[in-house]
């Protein structure tokens, strides 16, 4: 379900033959960590990216209390969902379909959040990655990175960081701000072992 190399035939088929609230990084709330660093961050108001947005209820919610968002995905039919979802809200977010590693995503952004997209790429294509965020963050922007941790023990899924990993993928372009030991909420018991982490452009 989580393959190393995710093909976007992969993703859109999960997306067209799955409802979006069965599958396993579904929350409907937002993240406790995100809501916990905007807070702590002081930050209410301005623009976000949300990368990945699945299900988009990240970028609903951020929207909701007033921020300008724009969110992507891979799946064309996870964008179509997630814009039917903010219609029947009347909110006012950016859908788009993008492949983060080649993005046609224009403007600069306040906040970055990815929540699951960044641990599924492969060690080629982090740089790609982190060159595209980059250039996409604000000066003094923040990116907010969940991704699994080197302590989550289950088989399958994603790739696992240890926190000496994040600096070292990270750090030449960003300042490490933080790494927190935490969890994935969603629909897997136990819920996964994850890194939050928070980088900011300098």
């Amino acid at each position: 379900m989580m393959n190393q190399k995710p093909h976007l035939r992969n993703w859109e088929q999960l997306y067209q033959e799955q409802e979006v609230e069965s599958m396993p990084w579904f929350n409907g709330d937002l993240d406790p960590d995100i809501e916990k660093k905007l807070t702590k961050l002081n930050l209410t108001k301005g623009s976000v990216l949300d990368i990945g947005t699945g299900p988009g209820t990240q970028a609903i919610i951020l929207a909701e209390r007033g921020f300008q968002v724009t969110a992507t995905d891979l799946s064309e039919t996870a964008i179509k969902k997630a814009a039917a979802k903010a219609a029947e809200k009347g909110l006012n977010v950016n859908w788009q379909q993008d492949d983060i590693l080649h993005s046609k995503v224009s403007g600069e952004f306040d906040v970055i959040i990815d929540r699951g997209c960044f641990h599924i790429f492969p060690p080629e294509n982090r740089q790609d990655y982190l060159n595209v965020v980059y250039s996409l963050l604000k000066p003094k922007g923040y990116l907010l990175l969940k991704c699994f941790s080197y302590l989550e023990t289950r088989e399958g899924g994603p790739h696992r960081f240890t926190p000496e990993e994040i600096r070292e993928i990270f750090s030449p372009k960003l300042q490490v701000v933080s790494i927190e030991e935490t969890v994935y909420y969603g629909n897997l018991d136990p819920h996964p072992l994850a890194l939050f982490n928070t980088m900011q452009k300098t």
